[in-house]
């Protein structure tokens, strides 16, 4: 295979080992602390990589996406409060087997599983791209408007409880991502004579606003003295052999089942872990012990999150099409550096692809021994009180802001952004429905307005090749879906009133 031919000298610099290592240990930072996650972390971090080389920033992000996934669940065992959405599984059988005296073995199971599925995931990635890629390489521009389509219909059907909040929030991230000059015709859209506008919402902003300001009202609501208080005891992640063993199916299950939901568009890591660890309980043989301290309860959803970074990569990096919300925040990074990810992007620079295969791979082994040397002192950070961290996260995602184009005029927009998402989140509205629209808006218009100068204004050209029926099929398909979900909801409604 290609990949097998690269240059490693280009991987292992200085520069690029120092990106994954800070990536890892921000990560698990980020993914111990309740309620921020990796798409947080990922946002306050971007600004740094405008003055990083290519490889070196995509490889910050995707080790700082990878530890935050296993970083998530030390809390969750420790102290029973979910680091971020995918490990809430994980915190019914990680919680109980901490409260039994036993937290550090619990943490080893974590540990372990996560190594496995981002191996996993990452090896899927390096197996599956390549042939990915030279199928996609034949697409032209009315199949990359498909698959965009095809992506944000997936997200709205799976990423929300509420199908038309998606919509909605899928609507208003392609609208909010027209704004500026018109790429085509040069004309000023949506700018109100603002020459700050002209280029467009600033993504930077945009993404730190939505995620780090949002949350830092979310946490001036709750209480400023707020702590997570922990006694660091016996948190030694040491795993041995037979006990390995004895999760060893739910942590392979586990790992194929969240490559899988990481491919799928708006499925994430929270749907992954819950899968899994459904999986693990039906396919146990004493189903009764889960909630209890159950091993395989805490194996089979991580493994399935730490899969899911990997599977999510896969679109990523073939169709320039995140998997998450966490991609569509990498998404940015490569458009920093003037790169469009997808099938000619292994054409040109084969080499950042390979790179960020094996970096990814030397990713998760950093996670796995930062993790193991430094759990205990993660854990110690559950201390910190929130009036502590509020002005932190604050600063950072201000300064970021400002320093992506040195205007002022971005940390309003952060700022503005940050407010109206609060309320949007309270009314629970689909971010990552957003992200990937307002991300993916400005390809989706270039390969729709070609398509039709092509075709000279018939729409005939998204019908006319085995790839575009194909895939107009699938929208078809996901769209009906949708619709029949709706009526019998609606139906079922009815039942309930006439009762």
């Amino acid at each position: 295979m290609e990949f097998f031919s690269f240059n490693f000298s280009l991987l292992f610099t200085w520069g690029n080992m120092f990106a994954i290592i800070f990536g890892a240990i921000f990560g698990l930072f980020i993914g111990v602390l309740p309620g921020l996650g990796p798409t947080v972390g990922i946002a306050l971090l971007l600004p740094l990589t405008y003055n990083m080389d290519p490889l070196a920033s995509i490889l910050m992000l995707v080790s700082l996406y990878q530890s935050a996934e296993y970083g998530g669940s030390i809390s969750s065992i420790v102290l029973g409060i979910p680091g971020n959405a995918a490990a809430v599984a994980t915190t019914l059988d990680g919680n109980a087997m901490a409260k039994q005296g036993f937290p550090g073995k619990a943490l080893g199971y974590s540990l372990t599983s996560s190594t496995i599925g981002g191996l996993f995931g990452t090896l899927i990635l390096m197996v599956l791209a390549i042939p990915l890629t030279k199928l996609t390489i034949k697409f032209a521009d009315p199949e990359f408007f498909l698959i965009g389509v095809l992506g944000l219909v997936c997200i709205i059907s799976l990423s929300s409880k509420d199908a038309m909040k998606s919509a909605v929030s899928v609507l208003l991230g392609l609208l909010l991502g027209m704004i500026g000059m018109d790429v085509f015709t040069g004309s000023q859209r949506f700018t109100m004579g603002s020459m700050d506008l002209m280029e467009g919402l600033s993504m930077i902003a945009m993404l730190t606003g939505m995620f780090a300001i949002s949350e830092v009202l979310s946490m001036l609501t709750d209480d400023l003295n707020k702590r997570y208080v922990t006694d660091n005891q016996n948190l030694k992640t040491n795993l041995t052999w037979k006990e390995y063993k004895s999760v060893n199916k739910s942590v392979w299950k586990g790992s194929i089942i969240g490559t899988l939901a990481g491919i799928i568009p708006g499925l994430g890591a929270g749907p992954a872990s819950w899968l899994a660890y459904t999986d693990a309980k039906r396919s146990s043989k004493n189903p009764e012990k889960f909630g209890k301290g159950e091993p395989n309860g805490i194996a089979a959803p991580e493994a399935a999150n730490n899969a899911v970074v990997g599977g999510a990569l896969i679109p990523l990096l073939t169709l320039g099409i995140p998997g998450s919300a966490a991609t569509a925040v990498i998404l940015s990074a490569f458009m920093i550096h003037g790169i469009q990810p997808g099938p000619q992007v292994f054409k040109n620079d084969p080499n950042l692809i390979y790179g960020i295969f094996w970096g990814f791979l030397v990713a998760t082994i950093a996670m796995y021994y930062l993790g193991k040397w430094t759990t205990a002192l993660w854990a110690r950070t559950l201390t910190i009180p929130n009036y502590i961290l509020i002005p932190i996260i604050l600063f950072a995602a201000l300064i970021g802001a400002f320093a992506a184009r040195g205007s002022l005029f971005d940390v309003w927009v952060t700022i503005i952004v940050g407010v109206v998402s609060f309320f949007i989140l309270k009314l629970d509205y689909s971010f990552p429905a957003f992200i990937l629209a307002f991300v993916l808006g400005p390809m989706l218009e270039k390969s729709l307005r070609r398509s039709l100068m092509l075709s000279d204004g018939s729409y005939s050209i998204f019908v006319s090749r085995g790839y575009s029926i194909v895939l107009v099929g699938l929208i078809a398909l996901l769209v009906g879906n949708m619709l029949f979900q709706f009526l019998k909801k609606r139906s079922v409604k009815k039942e309930d009133i006439s009762i």
